[in-house]
């Protein structure tokens, strides 16, 4: 019960903080562990291993109950999940009544299957996540020329698109019946028209308007204090102007379910290649110098923040929560994205060959088949040789995770959904 007030005093501050954003990531993010966690213990129960415990968090118990011989519970470290299984490791003492349904025991397949459903269940989450994207909010398809603003004409009050009753956010549909998708379109229809009145059929709040608007002729001022000021009258650089300031949104079609499922395996396979690429750029020297200079020099790290994709910045939890809640306000698409690309990457990194990740189980089983001769006891690694390098491991990761968070909160990203 306690568990449960406490929880909801968290909700309700977050919510008058204004943080609801952040929370539907959290909440997201809290359930794809979970999901991971749950891989594991549906094919260890499905290969009959035996799984004592199955907790949400770490720390001392806050609260669990027993059902049969799994203990299910809350800790209160909310950085992950586990499920308990006996005997992941040669090293592990097992009461010999277990031994039996321990993971080492079991054939190769099911140590195979166990150790890898956490990253397999990542991709299933990613593929649903994708489809119902794909299905019921819809996919980027083309763009759409947007009205963000209106240019001064001194001596005015208006521009001709004021006039007639264009509107910040307006997107525009078409000029004079053909559809445009460009502002190097919008301007050449205009020009086009060499003065005359063009009609502009605009979108506005999901309905459209045809509206009149009078060219006038005039030029950009470039230089100075006034550039990009337009300037109305005929000169050496004429143009027809309608003094509207532009920019490109993106236009959204909903997939029918076959086309749902097609787009949904090319985007997961684009983001698990550039995940591939983005954590092997981590873990190389390279990778791992221009961290240094970027932790150590204020400038490489303001560049780097600035162009994170050439320079492969690396992101935290904390600027992937950034970035989640900005995602948000942009719209439902980008929002999801991005739990695609995080339930990826979790996958991905998960299966990297080292203790202790998943993909160190994988590798360990891998290994011990192979050193089984036909027709003699199975072969078991001793993993105490593989603790130092498994330490080593992890030192590094907690060198580059603790890097990444101090320049998520001393470098942070500009907006990129603006």
């Amino acid at each position: 019960m306690r568990f449960v007030v406490a929880v909801g005093v968290i909700v309700a501050g977050l919510l008058a903080a204004g943080l609801g954003d952040l929370l539907v990531f959290v909440a997201a993010l809290v359930a794809i562990v979970i999901l991971h966690e749950l891989g594991h213990y549906l094919t260890a129960k499905w290969s009959h291993m035996k799984v004592t415990e199955f907790f949400i968090g770490f720390g001392p118990r806050l609260w669990s109950i027993r059902k049969g011989e799994t203990e299910y519970g809350v800790k209160p470290i909310l950085a992950g999940a586990y499920v308990k299984i006996p005997g992941m490791t040669n090293l592990e003492e097992v009461d010999p009544a277990d031994e039996a349904r321990t993971y080492r025991q079991q054939p190769f397949h099911r140590r195979i299957l166990v150790a890898s459903a956490g990253s397999i269940m990542h991709y299933v989450v990613a593929l649903v996540l994708a489809f119902g994207l794909a299905l019921f909010i819809g996919v980027p398809t083309g763009t759409q020329v947007t009205v963000t603003g209106f240019t001064r004409w001194p001596g005015r009050t208006a521009t001709a698109a004021q006039l007639a009753g264009m509107k910040p956010g307006d997107r525009v549909v078409s000029v004079d019946g053909e559809r445009v998708s460009s502002t190097t379109q919008l301007s050449d229809a205009i020009q086009a028209r060499k003065g005359h009145p063009v009609e502009i059929v605009v979108e506005r709040a999901g309905h459209r308007s045809t509206l009149t608007v009078q060219p006038q002729a005039g030029h950009v001022v470039t230089t100075g204090r006034t550039r990009g000021e337009e300037v109305l009258g005929k000169g050496p650089k004429t143009q027809w102007l309608i003094g509207i300031e532009t920019g490109l949104a993106p236009v959204f079609s909903s997939k029918n379910p076959l086309q749902a499922v097609a787009w949904a395996g090319d985007d997961i396979g684009n983001v698990t290649r550039l995940t591939v690429i983005g954590l092997g750029h981590a873990f190389s020297p390279g990778g791992l110098t221009s961290l240094f200079h970027q932790v150590t020099s204020p400038q490489a790290a303001k560049k780097a923040a600035a162009n994170p994709v050439k320079s492969n910045r690396i992101l935290s939890v904390v600027e992937t929560a950034r970035l989640a809640t900005q995602a948000e306000a942009k719209g439902a698409y980008y929002f999801v994205s991005i739990l695609i690309a995080l339930s990826i990457a979790l996958g991905l990194l998960n299966m990297l060959p080292m203790l202790p990740l998943d993909g160190g189980h994988v590798a360990i089983a891998v290994y011990e088949r192979i050193r089984t001769r036909r027709g003699r006891p199975y072969y078991q690694a001793d993993v105490a040789k593989l603790m130092p390098v498994a330490y080593a491991f992890i030192t590094i990761l907690l060198v580059i995770v603790g890097s990444a968070v101090f320049l998520d909160i001393a470098h942070p990203l500009a907006n990129p959904f603006g």
